[in-house]
């Protein structure tokens, strides 16, 4: 049986159809593959896990406290995502109490050389996104000044023009 073009394999299937390098692909479908996977990827968590496992692996307490503000669901929330994703292996080491150790998978290591080019563009690009946000932010505040002037101008013409009531 042939397919329609544009059709899906299946829900999760999300290849090209036919247009190079579609971004608009990736966000067209929830169940899209390659979207969920770069929403798990590209969320802060997994993102700061993924840095701190690149050189050893690491007891979940030492994670939680490398990572300001994660609370402990979430980071084990964090975790059995990146596992269960091939990302991130857990071992655990028959000693009581028992000890867990976290460590990321060849796949996982070749993430973590993204997540690195990723964070030297921002280490390299910090002061002109600064900058531009200034710059923006400023822009937003005389655009609002000059509409709450232009609504102030509105009222007094219009109480101008009503007559006066006696």
């Amino acid at each position: 049986m042939t397919m329609e073009d544009g059709t899906f394999e299946s829900l999760g299937y999300c290849a090209n159809t036919g247009v190079d390098d579609d971004v608009l692909q990736w966000d067209q479908r929830a169940d899209c593959e390659v979207r969920q996977i770069l929403d798990r990827i590209a969320d802060k968590w997994s993102l700061l896990v993924i840095a701190l496992l690149d050189k050893r692996s690491l007891r979940f307490t030492e994670l939680r406290r490398a990572i300001d503000g994660v609370s402990q669901r979430m980071l084990a929330r964090t975790l059995r995502h990146l596992e269960r994703d091939g990302l991130v292996s857990r071992t655990v080491h028959p000693t009581v109490p028992p000890r867990v150790d976290y460590a990321l998978t060849p796949m996982g290591a070749t993430l973590h050389a993204t997540i690195r080019a990723l964070v030297v563009w921002t280490e390299e690009h910090q002061n002109a996104i600064a900058a531009a946000r200034a710059a923006y932010d400023r822009r937003v505040a005389a655009e609002q000044e000059a509409a709450e002037r232009e609504e102030a101008e509105r009222r007094a013409v219009a109480r101008a023009a009503l007559p006066i009531r006696g």
